[in-house]
Parts: structure tokens; sequence; C-alpha cells
């Protein structure tokens, strides 16, 4: 099993010159994917409904999407599988393919508050900084930040008449540059930090949660930030604490650090690439991007959230969030407030297909515990 201990620090000139996470299919890998589509199609399954055998993929295809998770988990936390034949497949053909291909790399999570397991990314006219805003539905630039799971895994089917870069950095090697900098903002950076559900939680949960920024565990290294979440919970809602001064100068410094041209690599996307990024070790954004008119050039990319087999282990204190912190496990996404029984059946039966450990979501903290608590 690949662990995170393999992951190490890079810098954007390193990910230019040596381009190893970058997997190009080979004609007889594409094919497979073509093959198991036609199959689907004929089952009539819905979604939550299929299993691999709806989805029959030949050893060659198989063999490339498990080398891709398993290059998410090595040198770089992250990688780039370009040939999907999304020029062919109409938008519910890719649909269909990019959640059967999923079926092979890990367990689909929840990603809003309707409680999704496919996401669009594409400007539906949405608002990123406002008030429960999201960044995945508006054409504007995002803060650097991680999404709630293992891998997350974006397909592009079209981009946009310009802009709309993908911009990845190392968590890791800015771990480091905190750490030559100011070292004394490490252990504020470890310590429990409160950030807003922006309206994503189940509703038994209250709508912010605890989790610190940095992991403090020596060999598995995690790192989870969203200043725009974080400054939610600040505005939002009056019990969470206040931020320290030294919280607010390690959110200038990350704001200073991230952008930087020897932090940050920058990439287009293009049609039919599959970007793979490790959550716990990068942080990703993108730049704003102008559209075109007409409806069927729009920039379009299909978004999964992941929990998959060779995860590392998380720090205790990041349970709240996750739900489950052991290796291997089926947790992350946010639960939103339509989780289905389908859902549930989905996610208990494919733990088992993929042999990762599996227990029934229970909120650690709940508006109930915590008014008890307050009394």
């Amino acid at each position: 099993m690949s662990t995170p201990s393999q992951v190490r620090p890079w810098l954007a000139e390193d990910v230019r010159n040596d381009t190893s996470w970058i997997i190009r299919m080979a004609a007889e890998e594409v094919a497979g994917f073509d093959a198991a589509l036609a199959h689907a199609e004929g089952t009539g399954k819905g979604l939550l409904e299929m299993n691999q055998e709806d989805f029959p993929l030949p050893d060659a295809s198989r063999a490339v999407l498990k080398r891709a998770i398993d290059t998410t988990q090595e040198r770089w936390g992250m990688c780039l599988l370009k040939g999907f034949p999304v020029q062919r497949w109409t938008e519910a053909q890719t649909r269909l393919a990019y959640w059967g291909m999923g079926l092979y790399m890990g367990v689909g999570r929840t990603q809003n508050r309707a409680s999704e397991i496919i996401n669009d990314v594409r400007d539906a006219g949405g608002n990123y900084k406002i008030k429960g805003g999201r960044g995945y539905n508006t054409n504007a630039g995002l803060d650097f930040h991680q999404d709630s799971c293992d891998v997350v895994a974006l397909l592009c089917r079209r981009t946009a008449k310009s802009g709309g870069t993908s911009k990845v950095i190392s968590s890791i090697a800015l771990r480091d540059e905190v750490q030559r900098l100011r070292p004394d903002l490490i252990p504020v950076l470890q310590q429990p930090w409160f950030h807003s559900y922006q309206g994503t939680q189940d509703p038994a949960q209250l709508p912010f949660y605890s989790c610190p920024i940095f992991g403090d565990d020596p060999i598995h290294f995690c790192a989870r930030t969203n200043r725009k979440n974080s400054d939610a919970a600040q505005r939002d809602f009056e019990e969470v604490p206040r931020l320290t001064q030294g919280q607010i100068e390690a959110l200038d410094l990350f704001d200073e650090l991230m952008p930087s041209d020897r932090l940050c690599y920058s990439m287009e996307l293009e049609r039919g690439d599959l970007q793979l990024l490790n959550n716990y070790v990068t942080l990703h954004s993108r730049t704003n991007f102008e559209d075109f008119d007409e409806p069927d050039k729009k920039r379009h990319l299909l978004r999964l959230w992941l929990s998959i087999p060779s995860s590392q282990p998380l720090p205790p204190q990041w349970e709240e969030y996750y739900g489950d912190v052991r290796p291997g496990a089926v947790r992350g996404g946010v639960r939103g407030s339509a989780i289905s029984a389908e859902f549930l059946a989905y996610e208990e039966r494919h733990a088992r297909t993929l042999g990762m450990a599996w227990r029934p979501w229970r909120p650690t903290v709940t508006r109930e515990t915590a008014a008890a608590n307050a009394g």
C-alpha cells in the first residue's frame, strides 16, 4: 500500500522539469473505456445502483486508473491522466463513464448541500465570496484550498474562452516555507481552528467545525486550509472563538506564499484531461475565466470526491470533519441535507468491493450535544 510518507515537498520548477506525474493513455486503454460505456448504457441502471460489473473495464484500462491513483500517493501528490474521448461522448455518456471509472478508484462522496455525487464545475451564475458561496458554480478565481476527500478528480469536457488556469502547490513545501520564515507559527497552525460549512452540513450538525490547518503526525503530513471558510466562521458565528493575532499572521503569510512563482505550479487543463489531487498534501485554486456565449461551448468540468483504499491515517483532531481517521477508510465529503437510502447502500456495498474500512456515519458534534455542553 502506498502511503504519503512517500510524498515529498516540491516547488513549481520541480514539476515542470519532471513530468512523471503526467500519464498519456494508449489507444488500447482508451478503447476499454468506450467498450465499458457501451455496456453500462445497456444496463439501464442508475449511478448508485452500479457495480464494477456494470462498467466492465479490461485489464489495461483498470491498470491505468490504478497507476493514476497510486501516483497521487507518491512523489508529487497529483496526477494528470490524459486522453479520455470526451469529444465523442455526450454529456450524459461522459457522466456515466466518469462514475464507472470512479468505481475502480474509490468510494464517491457527497459534495454539497444537495448531497450530489458528481458536481458540474461550470459558471451557473453563482457568487463565490458571499455567505454560503461555493466556487464550482461561478467563473471566479478561487482561494487556495483543498476539497473534502482523499482525492479530488476533475474531468475536463470543455475549456473556457480564456482563463480558468488550474494552480497547485505542495502543502508540505508550504509548511517548510513557514518553518523557514516563521517557525513560531507552526504550533499555531496545529491548534484548533474553526471553519464554516457554508451550509453543506447535515441538519444535525453545527454550521461550523473544528480542524487544525496542519496535522501533527511526523510521518503522514496533512494540511487543510481555506481562508474564505475560516473568515466566514468569524463573520457568521458569534460563538466561534475569535482569531488570535498569531492565527491572522499565519493566514496573511499563506496569502503571500501560496501564489508565489516559487511554490505555485500552473497548468492548463485540456479536453479529455483527468486531474487527480491528493488533498492532504496539495492545495489548489484557479484563475477567473471568460466563457463562450454559446451554451454548448461553455467551460465544463465534472468533479468526483473519492475515498480511496490506499489513503493515509489522519490525526485524531480531524475526525470531527472527516468522520473516520483510519487509513483506507470511507470518509470525507459533506453530508448536505439529501442523503438517500440508495447512497448509503452504495457506500456500504462499494466499500466491501474495494476492501475499505466502513462504518455508519455519526456526527461527533451535534447541535444537541453542543447545546447541552453549553448549558
